[in-house]
């Protein structure tokens, strides 16, 4: 909207203003007024937040009479309620807010992994932003774990003596942010404040802000994709600002993560898969740990038993009806296959065996117990959860880069010429130890080392490659040196 389509909005609102009175409360239908309240915020925010202002008079909010005091509302005995001017109101838009009239929405974000993503404490990544790279100089706690992780996993909002957020948690869009009236999450992690538009959230840059970069680049694996690159190309044929955004009715030029993940799709059979905003309900993978695992499994670790009782493939026929508005059944199916080898392929030969070894090292004390002073706590942390975890999130998107050289290739590279390396030398190190315990261990380890690497996968590493396989990469190597000769 241009300057001039503002102001034209802003006189519009005016007139507005100067109608009737509507109390502001939990609604069931549109309110044909804007409430006093309301009016009376707009009198003076107009003026003194003016970006705001203009932001909510190109919302639909703006356009069915929800105003300022219908979000930010509050009661007297809330922990965030703050005297302004006539009234009290609460800085901390919550997803409880959202729930007086978003009641759907909110019950299926609560059963998803985003509403468990401010539940960190204690993990490895925590340790680092906490211990690792930070200190305890910023309110009792480190500034990187809340100008960092806590921005995309969330934090706790807490409320000084004058009714006002505290910066140790506030400002904050994390999507699993802990807000003071005791719900869970930030319904602003993706519909930006105070336009709230259906538009933005679709884009795939909007996952962008958190699904990026070592260790989850969904993001760039979706633009290098097939699908990223039909949405680069075809953006504006995508009606994105269409209010039913049914896919295979309102577009089909290109998918953007929210196509696939959450919103509606006509089906083949001319059903209607519709809109979610539980991201998990299509997604038969779950490839953050060490070791993929299905989701239902992670769903029950959570405590989301509704979720958890949904098997992954169920979940998968979901996306399948997603995928087949564009392709066929037998693409549909062997993309899947293709997806489920790489998967197997990572799990047998790294994730599973990595962390059974790691189990050893840490069950007998071979290292000590302080997290990431061992040079293989960081080789082992960064093969699983980072490059293991591209190879898994660019195959689950068809992207060949992240799936092979940002993601195997650094695995396999890391896995021979460090991991293995530095569990042999480990091992070694305790065989002479007075303790017998770690004595034990360092020979369960040196088993468990050369079980591993018998097994035919390593096998090239060992030297042992059956003779017919090495003829035959003798001889491709040789023809391919030929085929290249000036």
């Amino acid at each position: 909207m241009n300057t001039a389509q503002r102001i034209y909005v802003g006189a519009i609102f005016i007139g507005l203003i100067t109608t009737g009175t509507l109390v502001a409360s939990a609604q069931t239908t549109i309110p044909t007024q804007m409430s006093t309240q309301s009016q009376q915020c707009v009198t003076c925010h107009r003026e003194a937040s003016l970006g705001i202002y203009q932001e909510w008079g190109t919302s639909k909010h703006f356009r069915a009479n929800v105003g300022c005091y219908e979000c930010h509302q509050a009661q007297a005995g809330d922990k965030d309620a703050v005297k302004h001017e006539d009234f009290l109101i609460s800085v901390v838009v919550t997803p409880k807010d959202c729930g007086r009239c978003h009641q759907t929405e909110v019950a299926q974000f609560d059963e998803s992994h985003h509403a468990k993503a401010g539940f960190i404490l204690g993990s490895l990544d925590n340790f680092l932003a906490d211990i690792v790279e930070g200190d305890w100089n910023f309110q009792g706690g480190s500034a990187l774990t809340v100008s960092g992780c806590a921005q995309c996993h969330g934090n706790e909002v807490k409320i000084g003596k004058d009714g006002n957020p505290l910066s140790s948690g506030w400002p904050n869009t994390g999507i699993g942010r802990f807000n003071p009236d005791g719900s869970v999450g930030s319904c602003s992690a993706c519909h930006q404040r105070h336009a709230f538009s259906a538009a933005q959230a679709r884009q795939p840059e909007t996952c962008g802000k958190c699904h990026l970069g070592p260790d989850h680049p969904q993001k760039e694996v979706y633009e290098e994709s097939k699908h990223g690159i039909a949405y680069a190309a075809h953006k504006d044929d995508l009606n994105m600002d269409h209010a039913k955004w049914v896919l295979g009715e309102d577009y089909t030029a290109a998918p953007t993560c929210a196509t696939c993940h959450m919103s509606a799709v006509r089906t083949s059979e001319g059903d209607l898969l519709p809109v979610t905003h539980d991201v998990g309900t299509r997604i038969s993978w779950n490839n953050r740990p060490a070791v993929s695992i299905r989701p239902e499994i992670s769903d029950k670790k959570l405590g989301l038993e509704k979720m958890a009782a949904i098997t992954w493939d169920k979940r998968r026929a979901e996306m399948q009806q997603v995928c087949s508005v564009c392709h066929s059944s037998g693409f549909v199916g062997n993309f899947y296959e293709q997806y489920d080898g790489v998967i197997q392929l990572y799990n047998t030969k790294f994730g599973d065996p990595g962390s059974k070894l790691m189990q050893i090292v840490y069950d007998s004390k071979l290292i000590s117990a302080t997290q990431f002073d061992d040079p293989i706590e960081f080789t082992w942390y960064e093969i699983w959860h980072h490059e293991g975890r591209r190879a898994r999130h660019g195959v689950s998107m068809m992207a060949p880069d992240y799936t092979h050289w940002h993601g195997l290739y650094e695995v396999g590279k890391h896995w021979y010429t460090k991991f293995i390396p530095e569990l042999k030398e480990i091992a070694e190190a305790n065989l002479h130890s007075t303790d017998p315990v770690k004595v034990a261990g360092a020979k369960a380890l040196n088993v468990a080392l050369t079980e591993l690497l018998a097994r035919p996968e390593h096998a090239w590493y060992t030297g042992k490659l059956d003779p017919k396989e090495k003829e035959r990469r003798v001889k491709e190597q040789k023809e391919f040196i030929e085929r290249y000769k000036k």
